[in-house]
C-alpha cells in the first residue's frame, strides 16, 4: 500500500521530499496543497516530474465522500468517508447559531463494547492515523467549497480516542498548528469512557481541550451492566482523574449521561451521580438514548425531566442536550463504520 503523505507532519514531509528532490522549499508547497484537499494533479505549482513520482509512490491520504445525508429536521449533515485504504468511517456536521460543530471518528468501529452504542456492533476494524482524522475535516471543508465550515470539533464519533492515544495526540497538535487548520484547543472536545491511565498521561500533554467523560451510570453496579470499562475502573477513579485534568488545565469537565429506560434513569442513579461528582468543576449533559441498539429504549420525556430535577435538587447543573441528525442516523450513539443495510 502506498504511504499516505497526510500522515506526515510538516517536518516529516520535508525529510521525505528531500529524498526525492534537493529542494528545501518544495515541502511547504506540497503540505499547503494537502491541507486544501488537493489531488496530486491539482498541485499546479509542483513540477510535473515530481507529481508523477508522488503519484507512483504515495497517496495523498485524503478521504473521499462515499455518502452524504442531510437531515430534513435540522440540517445536520452525516458523512460516510472512504479513507485511502477503502475503510469507511462516519462524521457529522451540526449547524448551531454560534457556528458549525463537526463530530469526528478516531477509530473505525470501537472495541469498548458499550451495550447501547451502535459503534461497537462490529468491533474495531483499525485505529485511525492522525492523517485519517485530519482527512475527515479536510473533506468537509472541501465539500463546503473551501470555506471554513468547521468552527468546533468534538471527538465523539466512532472509537475511543484514548484507545488510540498516540494518533489522537498527534492529530490534536497538528490541527492546532498554524501550518495546518489552526483550530484552537478550546474549540475541541474529547470524549472518553474513562481510561484512567491514559487520562492522567493526557493531563501532562499540556493540551487544554474540553474533556468529556462518558459516565452513563450513577454507580458502579449500573455502569458495569452497560459499559465493560466499568469493570476495570470504578467511577471514583475516573472522576479523580478528571479532577486532576481540571486542576492542571483549568478546563471544566463535561459529564455525559445517556438516559436508558429502566437501566440508569431512576432517582437513585441521579442521587448517586450527584455524590460521585461532588466537588468536581463540571456540567452534566443529559442525552436521551437514540434508537440504534436492540434491547434498549430512550427514557420517556417525563422520566428525563424527573432525572434532571433530581440532579438539580442535589445542586448539580444539568442540561438536556439537543438531539440532532437522528433521521439520518447521525445522532449520538448511532455512528458505525459500516453502512447500515450493507453489513
Amino acid at each position: 500500500m502506498k504511504r499516505s503523505l497526510l500522515d506526515l507532519d510538516i517536518n516529516e514531509l520535508k525529510e521525505e521530499l528531500l529524498k526525492i528532490e534537493n529542494n528545501k522549499f518544495r515541502y511547504k508547497q506540497v503540505y499547503s496543497w494537502l491541507q486544501k484537499g488537493a489531488s496530486f494533479d491539482e498541485m499546479t505549482n509542483i513540477p510535473k516530474s515530481l507529481v508523477e513520482i508522488l503519484k507512483d509512490n504515495y497517496s495523498t491520504g485524503h478521504a473521499g465522500i462515499h455518502t452524504k445525508l442531510v437531515s430534513e429536521i435540522d440540517g445536520t449533515i452525516k458523512y460516510i468517508f472512504e479513507l485511502h485504504d477503502g475503510v469507511l468511517v462516519e462524521g457529522v456536521l451540526m449547524p448551531y447559531d454560534y457556528g458549525n460543530t463537526f463530530c469526528m471518528s478516531t477509530q473505525a468501529g470501537c472495541s469498548m463494547a458499550c451495550a447501547f452504542c451502535s459503534s461497537a456492533l462490529d468491533g474495531k476494524t483499525r485505529d485511525l492515523t492522525d492523517g485519517d482524522m485530519l482527512a475527515q475535516i479536510i473533506a468537509v471543508t472541501k465539500d463546503a467549497g473551501g470555506e471554513r465550515p468547521v468552527n468546533n470539533i468534538v471527538m465523539m464519533g466512532s472509537g475511543e480516542p484514548f484507545d488510540n492515544y498516540e494518533n489522537t495526540v498527534r492529530f490534536l497538535r497538528r490541527i492546532n498548528s498554524e501550518n495546518s487548520l489552526n483550530i484552537g484547543f478550546r474549540s475541541i472536545s474529547l470524549s472518553t469512557c474513562g481510561l484512567v491511565e491514559k487520562m492522567d498521561r493526557f493531563t501532562e500533554e499540556n493540551i487544554p481541550v474540553t474533556m468529556c467523560i462518558s459516565l452513563h451510570g450513577g454507580n458502579d453496579e449500573t455502569r458495569q451492566k452497560i459499559m465493560p470499562i466499568a469493570n476495570k475502573y470504578a467511577i471514583a477513579q475516573t472522576i479523580d482523574a478528571a479532577r486532576r485534568y481540571f486542576n492542571k488545565t483549568g478546563r471544566r469537565i463535561i459529564i455525559e449521561y445517556v438516559l436508558i429506560d429502566g437501566v440508569n434513569d431512576d432517582r437513585k442513579n441521579a442521587e448517586d451521580l450527584a455524590k460521585a461528582i461532588k466537588g468536581l468543576n463540571c456540567n452534566v449533559n443529559i442525552i436521551r438514548l437514540n434508537e440504534g441498539r436492540e434491547g434498549f429504549s430512550p427514557s420517556s420525556r417525563n422520566k428525563t425531566a424527573e432525572f434532571i430535577k433530581a440532579l438539580s435538587e442535589n445542586k448539580v447543573k444539568a442540561i438536556l442536550r439537543r438531539n440532532m441528525g437522528s433521521d439520518v442516523n447521525g445522532a449520538c450513539g448511532q455512528l458505525r463504520h459500516n453502512i447500515i443495510g450493507e453489513d
